[in-house]
């Protein structure tokens, strides 16, 4: 498998999908990550594809530490502070120089919650596994070499009364939903599984922009319904973040809204979240870009 891999996304539902042919795990609020864990080094991606190793030193330490070479993990990379997940911490972290980040480190460590694998040491590539398989494989996995924290598996269960208590009862702690993955599933990029999440914000993939791609102003967004909005404009923090992706997304052209406004188009972009009760405005209110 090569690096950069294309990765599995969730698409949101309203209501937890039940049946014996669904798994359900807490969705964890930090920063999509792929482990690579080569002959003598580790690799960490982001969820565009970028190589995001120097900011996240700390998980990429304790996966040459602790994992055998030739394992790709997916999950989360999640701060805690306070006793709960902080997004906020691992924004600030995935957006700082490597200095700032060895810094921030010393006092808020990283951890990688992994939720699925991709490639076994013992077994190559097993994406077309099925998901029950992937999970017998990636807990063998954290058995057999002792894996501790900072690197753990996410909790799973079959049993939707469980999964709606961690969606009910976890909030507080940085748990942001419920991720559902049919058992059966192989591993493929694109929205092949469900996810709840908490009602006050939706996704929304960007599709565009106005102003320049390194300063963009406002963001023109495909919302859940398929309906293109014109964001409200952009928080300077956000506006930094999301300028990296419409740098590297290469040429755009001119296209205009329903309602009329002129953008920008960019390439398959991020997602960003953006506040559920304004969705059904011409105007949209963005929160904070998102990762995973």
């Amino acid at each position: 498998m090569d690096f950069p891999v294309a990765v599995a996304l969730a698409e949101f539902v309203p209501t937890l999908p039940v049946g014996t042919n669904w798994r359900y795990e807490p969705k964890f609020d930090g920063h999509r990550t792929v482990m690579w864990r080569e002959a003598s080094t580790v690799r960490l991606q982001a969820r565009s594809g970028r190589n995001v190793t120097p900011v996240w030193m700390d998980l990429a330490l304790a996966g040459l530490n602790m994992l055998p070479p030739d394992t790709v993990l997916d999950g989360e990379a999640v701060i805690y502070a306070d006793g709960k997940i902080d997004f906020a911490a691992a924004q600030s972290r995935a957006a700082s120089t490597p200095a700032r980040a060895r810094r921030l480190a010393e006092d808020l460590p990283a951890h990688f919650a992994a939720w699925d694998i991709l490639v076994h040491p013992d077994h190559g590539d097993v994406r077309a596994r099925p998901y029950d398989a992937r999970r017998a494989l990636l807990l063998d996995l954290f058995q057999e070499y002792d894996v501790q924290p900072p690197i753990q598996a996410v909790p799973m269960t079959d049993d939707p009364d469980v999964a709606m208590t961690w969606y009910q009862q976890l909030r507080e702690h940085g748990v942001e939903g419920i991720v559902c993955k049919p058992a059966t599933s192989v591993y493929r990029a694109g929205r092949i599984w469900k996810k709840v999440r908490h009602a006050d914000t939706v996704d929304a993939e960007i599709v565009g922009y106005t102003g320049p791609a390194a300063r963009p102003r406002a963001l023109v967004v495909r919302l859940p319904g398929g309906r293109i909005a014109l964001t409200q404009a952009l928080k300077a923090s956000l506006a930094a973040q999301v300028s990296a992706y419409l740098v590297a997304s290469g040429p755009s052209r001119s296209a205009r809204t329903r309602a009329g406004e002129t953008y920008r188009t960019t390439g398959p972009g991020p997602v960003v979240e953006v506040l559920a009760g304004t969705t059904r405005h011409a105007v949209v209110t963005p929160t904070r870009l998102r990762n995973s």
